[in-house]
């Protein structure tokens, strides 16, 4: 059901539970951060980085930006939830749905004046203060407080939809729900709200060597 008050604005109040889903299963097999970048519980997450220089921290800390997939996956949990915290919009749950302040182009553009943009604009949480505000796999503020830089699987790199894609919403009256990312900017993009986090790969856990017995079928 779509919200009465904004209607176009894409922000549904509350949704039907989900039915079976038809499609081939896709495991996933990897970690995700458990908070916004820097990763740490009680920290601001970082702002205004662009794509590359997300994916460069990420790297540098021996992970990479998730997929989209994997980014959704981890909101939406086992159940296929539209938000991390179940079927309807909360606004205490998570930081969103703040009130929009006008950016100044302007001071933004200029990088003496661009920090005291930031600040003057800032609507940032803390990492993880809000206990409801995490998905069934336990990570925290997937939806709200800042948007995160996510690989779009389907993206290009030189036009739209970019490869640089952007999940979550952040903290003012946005979309903030776990299926929809933003394609539209490119790898240079940056913003007072965008953030990110990182993904890591997990290494094959090797399986254990069968018995001789095993193996000859005693």
């Amino acid at each position: 059901m779509v919200d009465p008050k904004h209607p176009e604005r894409d922000r549904c109040e509350s949704f039907a539970i989900s039915g079976l889903c038809l499609a081939p299963t896709v495991h996933k097999h990897l970690c995700i951060d458990r908070y916004e970048w820097p990763n740490r519980a009680g920290a601001k997450p970082d702002v205004a980085m662009d794509w590359n220089s997300a994916n460069a921290q990420c790297k540098a800390a021996g992970k990479r930006l998730c997929a989209d997939s994997e980014w959704t996956l981890a909101c939406e949990g086992q159940e296929r939830l539209p938000y991390p915290y179940g079927y309807v919009r909360n606004t205490e749950a998570c930081n969103i749905d703040r009130p929009y302040i006008m950016p100044d182009e302007d001071k933004w553009a200029n990088m003496k004046t661009r920090e005291e943009e930031i600040v003057r604009l800032d609507q940032r949480d803390p990492s993880g203060m809000r206990e409801s505000c995490v998905s069934p796999y336990g990570v925290y503020d997937m939806t709200g407080n800042v948007d995160e830089w996510v690989v779009n699987e389907a993206g290009r790199e030189h036009e739209k939809p970019y490869v640089s894609g952007l999940k979550g919403g952040y903290w003012g009256p946005v979309r903030d729900r776990c299926r929809p990312m933003t394609t539209d900017h490119n790898q240079w993009h940056t913003g007072y709200q965008i953030g990110f986090r990182c993904c890591e790969d997990l290494e094959s856990v090797p399986q254990a060597e069968p018995s001789r017995e095993a193996a000859a079928g005693s």
